[in-house]
């Protein structure tokens, strides 16, 4: 039994040890250490979330913000930091002239309460290289006054020293997550409406000065 514990930490080390060889030689490894913005015009936060088990309804945040700490030599050292406005909910709600559902969505103290909780935050605590482009992104989630962990799983879409348009090193990741809302204090209408809620992120970074 000790050897099998030995050989799977030995195993478990070479993994590690070669997933961080492919990093160190991958597109991110040579980019400038330093703060990278969130590119707003190359950036999306998508969610979804079941409704009576017919549909999945879809929503979106269209205002928010972030940037990263990036540090290429060590990548669990970088810092990532997101900021979103429950307030700019879009929901395609079709019936607007009726009823502002965004609004309701926003303010409401069953939902995003935005008036008492104006703003939902994410930093990230640990980032963890799984593949050649794949990395597990830990991190504390505050939302409706409440702090706790979450993981998302990351992609790492690619990275370039001079992108063609900002004429700027830009790094772009592709990042989801599903997070349990009643987790938070979300509970209206569980489980009507789903407790589990998958979040999408799409996101370009562009270095500052």
């Amino acid at each position: 039994m000790k050897i099998v514990k030995i050989l799977t930490v030995v195993v478990s080390f070479s993994l590690l040890s070669c997933v961080s060889w492919v990093f160190a030689k991958s597109q991110y490894s040579e980019m400038p250490e330093g703060h990278y913005k969130l590119d707003l015009t190359h950036a999306s936060v998508v969610w979804k979330v079941s409704h009576f088990g017919l549909s999945d309804y879809v929503a979106r945040f269209a205002s928010f913000d972030g940037a990263i700490d990036f540090d290429p030599g060590n990548l669990a050292n970088s810092e990532v930091q997101v900021s979103i406005d429950p307030r700019s909910i879009q929901t395609a709600y079709p019936n607007a002239d009726e009823e502002d559902f965004n609004h309701v969505l926003a303010t409401d103290d069953g939902w995003f309460n935005a008036g008492a909780f104006p703003s939902i935050d994410f930093v990230s605590t640990n980032i963890a290289i799984t593949g050649e482009n794949t990395a597990i992104m830990t991190g504390d989630l505050t939302f409706l006054g409440n702090t706790l962990p979450v993981s998302l799983d990351v992609t790492l879409n690619g990275a370039m020293q001079l992108q063609p348009f900002t004429r700027k090193p830009t790094m772009g990741f592709s990042a989801s997550t599903v997070i349990e809302r009643s987790r938070w204090g979300m509970t209206k209408y569980i489980p009507f409406i789903g407790d589990s809620v998958t979040v999408m992120i799409e996101a370009e970074f562009v270095k500052t000065e």
